[in-house]
């Protein structure tokens, strides 16, 4: 358990060592950029609702509630957080019903409560993981590649300090370091990513280099570039996508 845990807390601490050059601190939190690429690509009922609101700071409540197939997927995700970093890629690429809800919300402080509640399949999985936390990389990557009914729920909250609360409730864990279903690459966090340290769903396949389509967080992010350090950094959905053919 010890190598995922470093996984997270580097991806909560360390974003910006994970980017290219090109790609500074600024670029990626530039603004607020709060509550974006939410509810996007979900096939089905009642999926993908009241996800990234509220949210004061920056870099908040982005990626969350996208790529869902089934019923109830996805709702009410990355709201209310304050700070840098919270509140991202969660409730995305459930497959079922009542999966990937209320996840990342009501976050202080900077990279707490991303990468929850994804990659599901069946009824009531991954609910209420990473929300309350309060200092810094805490309750990340919860709740995430369940299969069956009521797995992974409630899991990283009211945490307070630094990296408490991660990688608990998911399915088996990968031997690259990635939490969540169908991953591959290198630590990355969700359901169908590629490349390295994608958190959220979808993100990060088919690029020719090693140095494209690493570090999004959300959905559809980063997939599909040729040449190098194409699709990086990017934090919504459908962001660096088919670049360098």
């Amino acid at each position: 358990m010890k190598r995922y845990i470093t996984a997270l807390t580097c991806l909560a601490l360390c974003a910006p060592v994970l980017l290219p050059p090109q790609f500074g601190v600024g670029q990626v939190f530039a603004g607020n950029g709060n509550g974006n690429g939410n509810g996007n690509g979900n096939v089905g009922a009642g999926n993908g609702n009241n996800n990234g609101n509220g949210n004061t700071g920056s870099a908040n409540g982005n990626g969350n509630g996208n790529g869902n197939f089934g019923n109830g997927n996805g709702n009410g995700n990355g709201n209310h957080n304050t700070g840098i970093g919270n509140g991202n890629g969660n409730g995305n690429g459930n497959v079922g019903a009542a999966s990937g809800n209320g996840n990342g919300n009501r976050n202080n402080g900077t990279g707490n409560g991303n990468g929850n509640g994804n990659g599901n399949f069946g009824f009531g999985n991954g609910n209420a993981n990473g929300n309350r936390n309060t200092g810094i990389g805490n309750g990340n990557g919860n709740g995430n590649g369940n299969f069956g009914f009521g797995n992974g729920n409630a899991n990283g909250n009211h945490n307070t300090g630094i990296a408490n609360g991660n990688a608990n409730g998911n399915g088996k864990p990968n031997a690259s370091g990635n939490i969540g279903y169908h991953n591959s690459g290198t630590g990355n966090i969700g359901a169908f990513n590629g490349s390295s340290g994608n958190v959220g769903a979808f993100n990060g396949n088919g690029n020719t280099s090693s140095t494209s389509g690493n570090g999004n967080l959300g959905s559809f992010n980063g997939n599909f570039n040729g040449g190098t350090y194409n699709g990086n950094g990017n934090i919504g959905s459908g962001n660096g996508n088919n670049n360098g053919n």
